[in-house]
């Protein structure tokens, strides 16, 4: 070998060795480094090395120096410096799943999905198997903390289609009932549940599974779906049955118990009512809802759906040893109100089948006759005045001959059945047989 000019040559020729690479997490914006002056760049395998380094090229300098200085680039956004080869994009497709990739790399990726049908078949089996690698959990740590959010969040910017105020109760008592049910786990939703009422002074209960209320609370709420022309869950052609007949029918249906299964059914059920209410424009409101025996405008019946919820959802978290809150405020006093509403029907209907006293004064055309105060203290707390001998009447503070003193949430649990009038705790005044009758009334609205 002649050691002269052809080492030099060699020298020459030798392969460029690149520096280190840049790490994922630099999160400059590699769009504004000028190109690598080579004929066949390597953009993957890191930038050169500056002219003096260790495995620099002997003439990165004067290729340096001979060419004009890049203009600044003006973009924001990160682009990638070249067309990347197949087998380094494929590479990189774990990195993209993970989000892990810079921004020059996520956009050729990127880019590369939308021509290349294999590798973006491949990035969704990645980006699904990274989901399965987080757990579903619950970060609410306050009960109250997600209302406080969406209110302060509505009030600076206002929904284009917001939720009807009477429709917002049973929105949000579905809403803490679905976070429970996400939270427990697989053999709980075969926990037994004891469902309680009352029937004519009885104390009925009924026991079932976690699994089991969700099928009732999706088959009562069926009625609502009737009502507003959507799909019943228990099928066409049911009929007019009341809320016990159509819990009683899903069951039977079922050859199966229910597992945890019915809660996607229900829970798209209760978005599709609130959707539809929600678009559905002010009149519909006053849709009628029959209940079998009796019937309610469509914003009673879904205040007394929320109650359902929240009274099951207590039954189920009892069951299974999870801590649930009432409802708010302002929602248990709509609940309250409701069933103050519906008190002076029902004392009607005691008193037609023998099981209250008789009115004890005759009330005339517009007349307001006896009045019990029904004074409720705490959260959804305010005052009543029932009236008692005629459904027909309005009660007033004149003509009121007994009052009771109840907590709110005591007063929900009689409502509930869960609680027998004679051991209800409340501070009582003025005419026995009266108070006697309206807190029998009260757990007699209760049912299944």
């Amino acid at each position: 070998m002649n050691p002269g000019h052809d080492d030099h040559e060699e020298v020459a020729r030798a392969p460029w060795i690149p520096g280190p690479r840049r790490s994922p997490d630099d999160h400059a914006d590699l769009a504004a480094r000028p190109p690598a002056p080579l004929a066949d760049p390597l953009p993957w395998m890191g930038e050169p090395s500056e002219p003096g380094e260790p495995g620099a090229r002997p003439d990165a300098g004067a290729a340096a120096a001979a060419e004009p200085a890049p203009e600044p680039r003006t973009e924001t956004a990160a682009e990638p410096e070249a067309e990347l080869p197949h087998r380094v994009l494929t590479s990189l497709l774990g990195a993209w799943a993970l989000s892990a990739c810079s921004p020059a790399e996520t956009l050729a990726v990127e880019a590369h999905l939308t021509e290349c049908a294999p590798c973006a078949d491949e990035a969704l089996r990645l980006r699904d198997a990274v989901g399965l690698l987080h757990a579903e959990r619950d970060l609410d740590l306050d009960p109250l903390l997600r209302s406080r959010v969406l209110e302060n969040c509505l009030g600076r910017r206002p929904a284009r289609i917001p939720v009807p105020t009477w429709a917002t109760p049973y929105d949000a008592e579905t809403a803490r009932l679905d976070a429970l049910l996400r939270d427990i786990g697989e053999a709980e939703w075969h926990a037994p549940v004891r469902l309680r009422w009352f029937e004519h002074e009885r104390r009925v209960n009924r026991k079932t599974t976690v699994a089991g209320v969700i099928g009732h609370l999706l088959a009562v709420d069926g009625l609502v779906m009737a009502a507003l022309g959507l799909d019943d869950p228990l099928g066409p052609g049911i009929g007019e049955l009341s809320p016990t007949e159509r819990t009683e029918a899903y069951w039977t249906r079922s050859s199966q118990p229910p597992t945890r299964a019915v809660r996607e059914p229900w829970r798209d059920q209760s978005h599709t009512l609130i959707r539809t209410v929600s678009f559905a424009g002010r009149g519909v409101a006053d849709l009628t809802v029959t209940y079998g025996d009796f019937a309610m405008p469509l914003r009673d019946a879904l205040l007394e759906r929320a109650f359902e919820c929240w009274v099951h959802a207590e039954d189920i978290a009892e069951a299974v040893a999870y801590p649930y809150e009432p409802p708010s405020g302002a929602h248990l006093h709509g609940m309250i109100d409701l069933a103050a509403r519906q008190l002076p029907a029902a004392l009607a209907g005691r008193r037609r089948s023998g099981l209250a006293g008789p009115a004890r004064e005759l009330v005339a055309a517009g007349a307001p006759g006896r009045s019990l105060h029904l004074e409720i203290e705490g959260a959804g707390g305010g005052h009543w005045f029932i009236a008692l001998d005629s459904p027909a009447a309005r009660g007033s503070r004149e003509h009121a001959v007994a009052q009771v003193a109840m907590d709110g949430v005591e007063f929900c649990q009689l409502l509930a059945g869960h609680v027998p009038p004679e051991e209800a705790a409340v501070g009582q005044d003025g005419d026995r047989e009266a108070i006697r009758d309206v807190l029998s009334a009260a757990a007699g609205l209760s049912r299944l």
